[in-house]
């Protein structure tokens, strides 16, 4: 039996409105981060795509140009792994399928990883990456992002938990197989679908994720 309209929504955070297990509604916007809070340089600043593109070239926009690539805004909602979630907020950005769209991946990227600043990153299935609500987002409820939420870009997918969007993205790489980012290295769940509570590593089913 396939998935309803609403099973999608929800599974994706689609501004469902619904809660996952364990998880409990939050009303401000807590600041949570790894490291310190990197300052934006204009003049430095690029967001690059690479790895297993189509045509085998890395590729890469300053910020004047990224900024003039084509705005989406998503409704949809943020779960983080700490407990809380935020439901309906409006992310203004670049969607994932724009990104995808004017650098295709190789017929076999299975993967991405995104790469923040300081070395940070988050491994993604292609297929979770390129769900129309998986937003590259610049601002929420018609506000630019603060510094300390991810100023100038930070990742939303909406149907993963937040560790999987991480703020100050900088680089895409496409991968033709799986490989653990910075958290999952440390022990939270490859997968991360708050539906599922897939939380830590520890409850990893076989085929989730690579082997340490």
């Amino acid at each position: 039996m396939g998935q309803t309209e609403n099973d999608q929504a929800r599974a994706h955070g689609s501004g469902s409105g619904e809660l996952p297990p364990g998880q409990r509604r939050q009303r401000g916007w807590p600041v949570l981060h790894y490291g310190p809070v990197p300052r934006f340089k204009p003049l430095s600043w690029d967001f690059q795509v690479f790895g297993a593109t189509a045509d085998g070239q890395k590729h890469s926009w300053d910020h004047p140009r990224f900024s003039t690539l084509p705005h989406t805004a998503v409704t949809a909602d943020l779960h983080c792994v700490t407990r809380f979630s935020m439901l309906g907020s409006h992310w203004g950005g670049v969607t994932a399928r724009t990104v995808l769209d004017l650098v295709p991946p190789a017929a076999d990227t299975t993967h991405v990883m995104v790469w923040a600043e300081y070395g940070y990153s988050a491994n993604l299935r292609l297929a979770d990456f390129a769900h129309p609500s998986t937003v590259f987002a610049t601002h929420r409820n018609g506000e630019a992002l603060t510094v300390e939420h991810g100023f100038p870009v930070r990742l939303v997918v909406p149907g993963l938990y937040a560790w999987k969007g991480p703020k100050w993205v900088r680089a895409v790489e496409y991968m033709t197989a799986d490989r653990r980012g910075f958290w999952e290295e440390r022990g939270y769940h490859n997968l991360g679908d708050p539906w599922a509570e897939q939380r830590y590593s520890y409850q990893e089913q076989p085929g989730d994720g690579p082997e340490f």
